[in-house]
């Protein structure tokens, strides 16, 4: 039965169908355009001889017949859809299998990129954790030194003998380290050929007797003066406001650098060195303008000012440093300060300017215990640049404020007034303040612009959401209706 095309385009019975049924691959006129190549069927009556044995229905291929049957049309979609499923089964296998080699790589890339997150999330857990204990131990350290020296003042005032005493454990800093490399290293070297990998720093050569006198004693001079004064500034104030005092090395650093060494010029640090200035000066004024206090004053200012010397000018001739490379420029200061500068306090004890009776009355507890925390205090300050940031070591020291302070309370050596408790307060301000990083405004604009950008993405987000939300009540509030034709 031959059908007419309809108005809307639809020729046969067989488009209609498939338009209704929604058959895959279906276009308009499907059935017209193969019905030149559409084979034709014909029914065996009874009793009569098929031409095909395996079936009822006889197909003939040729293309001059056009005798079709009115089942012919329903038979032809039933193979058309059974070979349509299956062939579409087929496509996506092949699909999938396509997929499945395409996503391999990019699975294991995926996972090779969270394994990196993780690594590096460990990484810096670890080195919060090692930041945290090591900013406990510097400030510990450091504030055990100072309360020991004065408990050691009560019965032994001889503060250049403690300082060259103390500066001699220096001598112990490179065998520490060595230690540490035979614990931890996979690639053990002998100590002579480690010793001559870590002289790189006083040049090419290494250390020569030339350089050990050129490039050591400067700075073994500087190192004990800073001490030094440090210790003489502990018998005339109390450990908070010499320890308070001793922060604004940070300030002097910044200045002589920006003189010296022509470094960036930062506002904010201008502004801590002035902090730490006011910060002096209120100091020398609680006790208001005592001889003692403007003395006191005094020798910290100087040590915190030979300090920054001694930073700028190791900077300036020998750069910076590995832990080996300081490791032994520290153990080879001790050399020196023990060479060299022993006669000092030999001189010191016939002019009778620090004597003492006798060897066996010195208070050789309170001498050891400095000397091994001050040992400690610099390892710790080299190691930890070397396991956590940097930034963490200058917050171990400015700790040593309050931790002093409390040793203070509870010994009721010290008496807080207004005056003294805010210039300690502008001190250790101005010395944070030194901590802020060269690019700490781009990274604070970064970080605004970031916090604004993720701010417009939540309120398109938002919006998205609502839009959607809008158009699904439409929908189910409307009605569907599929057109037949």
């Amino acid at each position: 039965m031959d059908v007419k095309a309809a108005p809307n385009g639809v020729a046969t019975i067989e488009d209609r169908i498939l338009r209704i049924t929604g058959y895959y691959g279906y276009y308009p006129g499907y059935s017209s355009q193969k019905s030149t190549s559409r084979p034709s069927v014909t029914r065996c009556k009874p009793g009569a001889n098929c031409p095909s044995s395996h079936s009822g229905i006889s197909r003939q291929l040729s293309p001059l017949s056009i005798t079709e049957d009115s089942s012919a049309p329903i038979l032809e979609l039933q193979s058309r859809g059974s070979s349509g499923v299956c062939g579409h089964r087929v496509e996506r296998q092949n699909r999938s299998g396509d997929d499945g080699t395409q996503t391999h790589p990019e699975n294991s890339s995926q996972e090779n990129r969270i394994k990196a997150r993780c690594l590096s999330c460990t990484s810096m857990v670890l080195k919060a954790v090692w930041g945290l204990l090591i900013i406990l131990s510097v400030s510990s350290s450091w504030v055990g030194t100072t309360q020991i020296v004065k408990i050691t003042y009560k019965n032994f005032y001889c503060p250049f003998f403690m300082t060259w005493f103390s500066t001699n454990w220096n001598i112990m800093f490179f065998p520490v380290y060595y230690s540490g490399h035979l614990a931890t290293a996979q690639e053990k070297q002998s100590p002579m050929k480690k010793f001559r990998e870590c002289s790189r720093i006083f040049g090419e050569d290494g250390l020569t007797l030339k350089l050990f006198l050129k490039r050591t004693a400067p700075f073994s001079i500087l190192w004990t003066l800073t001490n030094y004064l440090y210790l003489l500034a502990l018998k005339k104030l109390t450990a908070t406001d010499v320890s308070a005092l001793f922060c604004c090395n940070k300030a002097f650093v910044f200045l002589l650098s920006w003189i010296v060494l022509k470094d960036r010029f930062m506002g904010v640090r201008i502004v801590a060195a002035i902090m730490a200035i006011t910060g002096i000066v209120m100091m020398a004024y609680a006790d208001n303008f005592h001889a003692d206090s403007i003395i006191g004053v005094a020798f910290a200012v100087g040590s915190a000012s030979t300090s920054a010397l001694y930073k700028v000018l190791f900077k300036m001739f020998l750069g910076s440093a590995n832990f080996g490379e300081a490791a032994h420029f520290v153990s080879t200061m001790g050399f020196f300060n023990l060479i060299f500068i022993s006669f000092t306090p030999v001189i010191l004890y016939f002019t009778k300017v620090e004597h003492w009776s006798s060897f066996a009355a010195l208070p050789w507890g309170c001498l050891c215990g400095m000397a091994g925390l001050w040992l400690a205090f610099n390892i710790l300050v080299n190691v930890g640049v070397v396991l956590t940031y940097p930034i963490l070591i200058s917050i171990g020291t400015v700790l040593s404020v309050p931790g002093n302070a409390a040793v203070d309370l509870l010994k009721q050596e010290v008496i807080f007034n207004v005056v003294r408790l805010a210039a300690t307060i502008i001190i250790c301000l101005g010395f944070l303040l030194m901590l802020l990083p060269e690019e700490w405004d781009e990274i604070t604009l970064r970080f605004i612009n970031s916090l604004k950008e993720k701010k417009s993405e939540e309120h398109v987000e938002d919006m998205a959401d609502s839009s959607v939300h809008l158009r699904s009540r439409s929908r189910a509030n409307g009605t569907v209706s599929i057109p037949l034709a």
